[in-house]
């Protein structure tokens, strides 16, 4: 009976102190708390000595920027940048970049300029001198831009269903060349013959291309739901002739793997025979839906993805943007690539950044991988609009930037920690390391270094009315 008093009283007590909690409770917000630990760790986890604390309201003129392009961004503390080049000559719109010849000791970055096609549309920036060359005009906005294991360049152009994509040999050797979108050739120039149109690849709205070395490709459709579709979906291209390290870099283009191959959709919904697909099933696991295949009766001849997107009841996201192959995943014999959705924080809709998983590098290439969708992270306020992405050597955290027209100031970009030990499958948590002191402008391209310690960042569409890109070192990895 003693023992029976004591539990009640204990019980008793701990209602009240729920109670007196509930008060507390109102001067304590774990969210913040959580936040600010993170923020207190922040060297350690990001490589970097403080966050920035919020977005910059701030907008310099043309004048300033001019004079000094890096007061054109604020920094985490210990962040510093220098200026790569700010050349007249340098594309307006300089959007998605890729190191060459390699991320371990690059000279050069190889540029997409993401306007029309009068304009330079592939461009080289020497990181010794920062001058530019245009290596093709004629693209229209482009966009996706990646280099492969066997030594060329794909890029791409976010042009609604009339997007294409193109691969590039020699890019140091090849300048002033012409495109002809009409027929798909090039001309004019130095190596015109170093070029040539992936109709293997078929057309879409391109923006992100998640490459494994075997030559897997997978890539979404930069489009928005409307008046009842689906939105972007995600292709999947397997390469007829894969790459394998023995092979080396090819010498001529008819080698690629890309030469030749077939498409997929993706569509996810495996419940009741596979048929659980439609919206509410944006993730988990699902099927690839074979889309063309230049081995059977439907060759992949440059067609619509857009439109076989609706007919075969894809899955559909709110524009997909850039996508990463997850270099930790391929290591480790997986095929992983993880990407932004942006959303449109005008209205709140938020966006999010996913990763698809594909089995193993072998699963993959074969086609026996189930593919599934996570969330790895997902938009608020101020992580509002999520465009590209990459990630960081040394740390193996996420790069995500932010697009649109930010609900609270200028664009910023984010670092966020892959997901740990912890039940859930999400980012543990997200900082902000760079804001933009220009409300014209927004940030993208960013690209690293194989050390983690460059990172190199186009600030596009700002306020000088050129190209500007910067290399922000400092980090501590």
């Amino acid at each position: 009976m003693r023992h029976r008093r004591w539990v009640v009283a204990a019980l008793a007590g701990t209602m009240v102190l729920g109670v007196a909690g509930g008060a507390l409770a109102a001067g304590f917000d774990f969210g913040v708390r959580r936040d600010r630990d993170l923020a207190n760790n922040s060297k350690r986890l990001f490589g970097f000595d403080k966050p920035v604390a919020a977005s910059s309201p701030e907008s310099i003129d043309a004048a300033t920027a001019e004079a000094k392009p890096t007061k054109l961004v604020k920094l985490a503390k210990g962040l510093e940048a220098e200026v790569v080049s700010s050349r007249p000559e340098l594309g307006a719109n300089t959007d998605m970049m890729v190191l060459w010849p390699n991320d371990e000791d690059p000279t050069h970055l190889i540029t997409c300029n993401e306007s029309g096609a009068t304009v330079p549309g592939v461009q080289r920036i020497s990181l010794y001198t920062g001058s530019v060359a245009t290596i093709v005009t004629g693209t229209v906005a482009c966009d996706g831009i990646e280099a492969t294991a066997w030594g060329s360049i794909i890029f791409s152009e976010e042009a609604g269903s009339a997007g294409q994509a193109y691969e590039l040999v020699a890019p140091l050797e090849t300048t002033g060349v012409t495109l002809d979108r009409a027929t798909g050739t090039f001309s004019g120039g130095a190596g015109a013959a170093n070029l040539v149109r992936l109709d293997s690849l078929n057309r879409l709205s391109y923006e992100g291309l998640g490459l494994l070395p075997s030559g897997v490709l997978y890539y979404g459709d930069e489009q928005r739901p409307g008046s009842g579709t689906p939105g972007g979906a995600y292709f999947k291209f397997t390469p007829a002739d894969p790459w394998t390290e023995a092979d080396g870099p090819i010498s001529d283009l008819s080698e690629s793997p890309f030469a030749s191959g077939k498409v997929q959709g993706l569509r996810l919904g495996l419940r009741s025979g596979a048929t659980d697909w439609g919206q509410g099933s944006q993730t988990g696991q699902g099927v690839w839906v074979e889309v063309c295949d230049d081995a059977g009766a439907t060759p992949c001849a440059n067609l619509d993805l857009r439109a076989t997107a609706a007919a075969l009841k894809l899955t559909g996201y709110y524009r997909p943007e850039d996508l990463e192959a997850d270099p930790i995943a391929v290591a480790n014999g997986q095929a992983t690539v993880c990407g932004p959705n942006t959303g449109i924080e005008e209205f709140s809709n938020f966006g999010e950044v996913i990763c698809l998983t594909d089995g193993t590098l072998d699963e993959a290439l074969s086609g026996t991988g189930a593919p599934e969708v996570q969330y790895l992270a997902m938009g608020t306020p101020q992580f509002a609009m999520p465009d590209n992405i990459a990630p960081q050597p040394g740390t193996g955290n996420w790069i995500v930037h932010e697009d649109g027209d930010q609900l609270q100031g200028n664009n910023d970009i984010f670092s966020c920690l892959r997901d740990g030990a912890d039940d859930d499958l999400l980012s543990d948590g997200c900082l902000r390391f760079l804001t933009l002191n220009d409300l014209t402008a927004e940030t993208t391209g960013g690209v690293f270094d194989a050390t983690g310690k460059h990172f190199y960042v186009s600030i596009q569409h700002n306020i000088t009315g050129h190209g500007v890109v910067l290399d922000v070192t400092g980090w501590k990895v």
